[in-house]
C-alpha cells in the first residue's frame, strides 16, 4: 500500500501545482514536472522511480499519445507528411553534428560524443502534445507537422541507435541485426495499416453490441495499449503505436464521447504520475565538475531542435511565426531521450561518468520546452490575427 500514499501525495502535488502555474501563465505541465523535481532525489528524496511509477509513468504516455491521435486530423496528417519528414531530418541533423561535436570539446570520446549526438536527436512529443492542446493549436497545420515529424523523428532514433550499437557490437555488445530491427518496424507499419482500415473499425462495432458499461471506451484503450505493445515489439516507442490506435479509432463514429470517456482516465492518474516522472530523473550529485558541459548542450539541445526543425519547416513552405512554433514543438526531449540513454548505457555506449549530467540536461530541456512552446504559439496568433 506504500505506493498507494506516494500516488496520493503525486496526484494531490501536480493538483495544485497545474493550477498555480495555469494562473501566472505558465503551462501547467510546469508545474507538475518541477513536482518530480522537488520531491524526487535532487532535491527533498521523499519520492524515488521504481518499477509501479514507471509503469504508471509509461501508461501515461501511450493514454496521452492516443487522445493526441483521437484528436488529429487525418487528412491534415496527411497533407503535411512532407514538411514533416524535412523537419524530422533537420532536426536530427543539427543535433548529431552540434551536441555530439561540443562534447568533443570537452573531452568526451569519440563513440561516446556520436551517441550524445543521437541522445539529443530523439523528441518526445508528448509534453508538447500537452501545451498544444492546453492552447488549442494541436489540431492545427503546425499541430499535424510536429506530430508526422516526431513519429519520422523516433524512427531516425531508432534506427541510429541501431547503428551505433551494430558498430559496437564486436566489443561485446548487443549482436541485434540492423536489417532485423528495420524489417520488424516496416512490419509494424503494414500491420497498423491492416489493423487502422479493417480490424479497428469492425471491433469498435462490435463493442456496440455488448452488454457491459463503457464497451467502446473500453474496446479503445484494447487497441490503444495492443498498438502501443506491437510498437515497442518492433523496437520504436510505445507511444508512436498509440498514437496510430487513437488516429484509427478517430476515423469511427462517436469520436467526441471516446475521448470524454477517456480523457480523464489519463489525467485523473497516469499522465500526472508521468511528468512527475520525468523529474524525479534529476539528480546534482557530483555535477560541479562538468558544469560546463551542462550548460553547453542544454542551449545547444534547445538551439538544435528550435533552428533546426524551424529551418525545416520554412524550408517547407511555413512563414517565419509558423516556423517557430513547429522549431518549439520539437525541442522536448522528455521519455525518448530518457530511453535511449538508456539503452545505450546498457550497451556501453555511455559512460558513468557522463550519465548524470546528460539526465540532468534532457530534464532541463524538457522544462524549457514548454515555456518556448507557449510564447511561439501566442506570437504565432497575433501574428495571425493582424
Amino acid at each position: 500500500m506504500e505506493f498507494v500514499g506516494v500516488l496520493v501525495l503525486i496526484l494531490g502535488l501536480t493538483l495544485l501545482a497545474g493550477h498555480f502555474a495555469q494562473r501566472i501563465g505558465i503551462p501547467a505541465v510546469v508545474g507538475q514536472l518541477l513536482v518530480g523535481i522537488v520531491l524526487g532525489p535532487g532535491v527533498l528524496g521523499v519520492i524515488h522511480s521504481n518499477e509501479i511509477t514507471a509503469v504508471f509513468s509509461e501508461i501515461g504516455v501511450i493514454i496521452l499519445m492516443f487522445l493526441a491521435g483521437l484528436e488529429s486530423d487525418l487528412k491534415m496528417l496527411k497533407r503535411y507528411i512532407k514538411p514533416a519528414l524535412v523537419v524530422a531530418v533537420m532536426g536530427v541533423i543539427l543535433p548529431i553534428v552540434l551536441v555530439g561535436g561540443a562534447s568533443l570539446i570537452f573531452g568526451v570520446s569519440p563513440m561516446e560524443a556520436l551517441f550524445i549526438g543521437v541522445i539529443f536527436s530523439a523528441t518526445s512529443v508528448s509534453i508538447s502534445v500537452e501545451v498544444l492542446k492546453e492552447y488549442q493549436t494541436l489540431n492545427t497545420k503546425e499541430g499535424a507537422t510536429i506530430l508526422g515529424a516526431a513519429v519520422a523523428d523516433d524512427i531516425l532514433g531508432v534506427l541510429l541507435l541501431g547503428v551505433m550499437i551494430a558498430l559496437t557490437s564486436s566489443s561485446g555488445g548487443s549482436r541485434t541485426s540492423l536489417g532485423g530491427a528495420l524489417f520488424y518496424q516496416v512490419l509494424f507499419f503494414i500491420a497498423v495499416y491492416v489493423i487502422g482500415k479493417w480490424l479497428v473499425p469492425m471491433l469498435m462495432r462490435a463493442a456496440d453490441h455488448l452488454y457491459i458499461t463503457a464497451a467502446r471506451p473500453v474496446m479503445s484503450i484494447i487497441i490503444c495499449l495492443g498498438l502501443a505493445w506491437l510498437a515497442d515489439v518492433a523496437g520504436l516507442s510505445g507511444a508512436i503505436g498509440a498514437f496510430f490506435a487513437g488516429v484509427a479509432v478517430s476515423l469511427t463514429d462517436e469520436n467526441d464521447e471516446l475521448n470524454e470517456s477517456i480523457e480523464p482516465i489519463g489525467y485523473a492518474v497516469f499522465i500526472p504520475v508521468f511528468f512527475v516522472s520525468v523529474g524525479l530523473s534529476m539528480s546534482f550529485a557530483g555535477l560541479q565538475s562538468v558544469i560546463g558541459l551542462i550548460v553547453t548542450l542544454t542551449v545547444l539541445a534547445t538551439l538544435t531542435k528550435l533552428l533546426g526543425c524551424g529551418a525545416g519547416a520554412y524550408l517547407s513552405g511555413f512563414d517565419v511565426t509558423s516556423s517557430g512554433v513547429i522549431g518549439a514543438g520539437m525541442i522536448s526531449r522528455g521519455e525518448m531521450a530518457l530511453i535511449t540513454l538508456q539503452i545505450g548505457y546498457g550497451e556501453h555506449l555511455m559512460s558513468e561518468t557522463y550519465y548524470s549530467a546528460i539526465v540532468l540536461v534532457i530534464v532541463l530541456v524538457t522544462l524549457i520546452a514548454p515555456f518556448i512552446l507557449k510564447d511561439a504559439i501566442k506570437y504565432n496568433k497575433r501574428a495571425m490575427a493582424r
